[in-house]
């Protein structure tokens, strides 16, 4: 009898996933590596749009450019500044909340409520304008925490973490309980030491959000010198775009920074290229973190 991972269907099915999913890749890859190809190119080639996947006229002059942009920097600084707030707010917030709701709701009778009241402001929010206007109420405008109390309490971590919690043994804590634990030990001395792998994930996802948000530094801040990295990079997008519509010597200078402007984007890629790889197994977890219980 032939089994069906043996058969010639099975084996022309599964050729064609690979070959699907080697396209996807490439689509993924390419760009990236036209980007890095057009950062390592002289300018002249690269102000021509004559770069493919490879260098053209070799040069790091495009780095060394970047380093010297201060403005720049002082975005670099700006985001690892949110990333170290941000993260430790969103770690704290989302355990203290994640911890009461996993409880049963003969132990916390308005569990429900609460569950479901979290899981509105998921689905609907206030708006752009009354959140810029509570921003400038709170005179938080053009500051670090703009960027970092809008999403102090990031509510699909908190599910996440709350269903992960429930599936852990309540024995655990009850016998805590029984030698007079409180509520705040048995979350310290018990859920957190179970949940390492919750709170990797749960951190990766908190920092990636962190790293690639653009539009709060757009909204919130006023001085250049205050935006974050991505909303940095956003601007020199368009300033590119909008280059094709510009005249004379400002189109050519705008056009002649492509290569700066890819050196710039690869720079703000790199980081997280290079800790994605030792990361990847906690996104995978994360598909299925807390999703056995509800």
């Amino acid at each position: 009898m032939v089994k069906a991972y043996d058969s010639n269907a099975y084996r022309l099915f599964t050729f064609a996933n690979y070959l699907i999913l080697l396209a996807i890749g490439l689509l993924c890859v390419l760009p990236m590596f036209h980007l890095l190809a057009v950062s390592f190119s002289s300018k002249g080639p690269a102000n021509a749009n004559l770069v493919g996947l490879w260098p053209i006229g070799f040069t790091t002059e495009a780095y060394a450019e970047a380093f010297t942009n201060t403005k720049y920097l002082k975005s670099f600084l700006v985001t690892f500044e949110r990333i170290a707030l941000g993260v430790t707010i969103n770690m704290i917030l989302t355990f203290l909340l994640a911890y009461p709701l996993s409880k049963e709701s003969r132990d916390f009778p308005l569990r429900s409520v609460y569950v479901w009241f979290i899981v509105f402001t998921m689905l609907f929010g206030g708006g752009l304008i009354p959140s810029y206007m509570l921003m400038k109420q709170l005179h938080l405008m053009d500051t670090i925490w703009a960027l970092v109390l809008p999403g102090a309490v990031p509510v699909f971590n908190v599910i996440m973490l709350l269903n992960f919690f429930r599936q852990l043994p309540k024995e655990l804590e009850e016998s805590a309980f029984m030698d007079g634990a409180s509520h705040m030990v048995s979350l310290i001395r018990i859920y957190v030491p179970l949940s390492m792998p919750a709170i990797a994930t749960l951190t990766l996802f908190s920092v990636v959000g962190h790293w690639n948000s653009w539009f709060d530094g757009l909204i919130y801040m006023k001085s250049p010198d205050h935006y974050p990295l991505q909303t940095y990079l956003q601007i020199l997008l368009e300033q590119t775009k909008n280059a094709i519509t510009l005249d004379g010597a400002k189109q050519i200078s705008e056009v002649a920074k492509r290569s700066l402007y890819s050196a710039q984007i690869f720079m703000a890629m790199l980081p997280i290229l290079l800790v994605y790889p030792f990361l990847q197994k906690y996104f995978v977890k994360g598909i299925v973190l807390g999703s056995v219980k509800g």
